[in-house]
């Protein structure tokens, strides 16, 4: 049984804690948040610390999900890596490319587990996407898009405090998109972004389209919004000069160009599900068992890319190229 502990009582932690007491193999067994009321809310029967050294030196636990707000992740993660615990941390990995690299630097040379969490490789419905891409069955994919946008009142909560969170909609949704889009098409190469006009008089961006070429020419398209909802059963499309695929919330389709007629799979998003499924493949790594977890060069290729994004808004869209993606241990000695 792999023991699990919990930094950050938040509500995305709420769903880690229905994953891992749906998922095998796993127990939740610490909780570690400044507020005491809310990691007791969430524990149960799991023990409760007010910082995470105190947990690491109770030994709690074999292995933590950190699930705080961005800007802590670097010094949390570098703490935890250090007392030999292996890591899985929340998107995105950190607020810059530089943390990032100092995060992958320790997990290098402590030999210790880190990954980032991105919960939209474990959804069913994107496995089988990708699953036919590989496969051929839509000929060489040339084209992907993206939406994830939604009304959310963001006026309120530290996503939309940029000292705290690093961006607005692009390093939050947007970490999703870019991992989305390196994951069905391969490395990204170079990156466009444009903010649209603020809705919700943020110090941050609220409504982003993002645009990437990745490295075998495939282009992609992502709208991504805290502050408008576009109703589309389809948050993901591959197309390909031979057919095309759409992944949606509630199902899934493809079609080939020889055959003409759309044919569905799946049975779209589930959260808890995805959550479950990257905590069984985190649990798997951390027993040293081979599986499907996000690596650190893919965690350090998605800050690049949003960093660079972020630079290309600051430059009025213009197209930025990504840094290169390298080995942990030879950034460390590039530094």
């Amino acid at each position: 049984m792999t023991r699990i502990g919990l930094i950050g009582a938040g509500a995305i932690a709420g769903a880690y804690r229905q994953a891992i007491e749906n998922a095998p193999g796993v127990e939740l067994t610490a909780v570690v948040d400044v507020n005491p009321e809310a990691a007791k809310a969430l524990a149960e029967d799991a023990a409760v610390f007010a910082d995470h050294e105190a947990m690491a030196r109770a030994d709690a636990c074999d292995a933590v999900v950190v699930s705080t707000p961005p800007v802590t992740h670097e010094a949390i993660t570098l703490d935890l890596l250090h007392h030999g615990i292996p890591v899985l941390c929340e998107k995105p990995l950190a607020i810059s490319s530089d943390a990032a690299r100092r995060m992958a630097r320790a997990a290098a040379d402590t030999g210790v587990l880190l990954s980032m969490a991105s919960k939209f490789r474990y959804v069913s419905d994107v496995i089988r996407a990708r699953d036919l891409v590989l496969a051929g069955s839509i000929g060489e994919p040339r084209h992907l898009e993206n939406c994830f946008t939604g009304i959310v009142d963001m006026r309120q909560r530290w996503n939309a405090r940029p000292e705290v969170s690093g961006g607005g909609v692009l390093i939050d949704n947007g970490t999703h998109s870019v991992d989305i889009i390196r994951y069905m098409l391969g490395p990204i190469a170079a990156v466009s972004a444009v903010p649209g006009a603020s809705f919700q008089g943020l110090d941050v961006e609220d409504h982003v389209t993002f645009f990437a070429r990745t490295e075998t020419g495939a282009q992609a398209t992502v709208e991504t919004s805290w502050s408008l909802h576009k109703d589309r059963t389809c948050f993901l499309g591959l197309y390909g000069t031979e057919g095309a695929i759409e992944v949606g919330w509630k199902g899934s389709r493809v079609k080939n160009v020889a055959d003409g007629t759309w044919q569905t799979f799946g049975t779209g998003y589930d959260k808890v599900a995805a959550f479950k499924g990257q905590i069984v493949e985190f649990a798997k790594a951390v027993r040293g068992e081979p599986g499907a977890l996000v690596s650190i060069e893919d965690a350090l290729a998605s800050v690049d890319a949003i960093s660079a994004a972020y630079g290309s808004i600051a430059d009025g869209g213009r197209w930025m190229t990504v840094a290169s993606e390298v080995e942990p241990r030879r950034a460390a000695a590039a530094s």
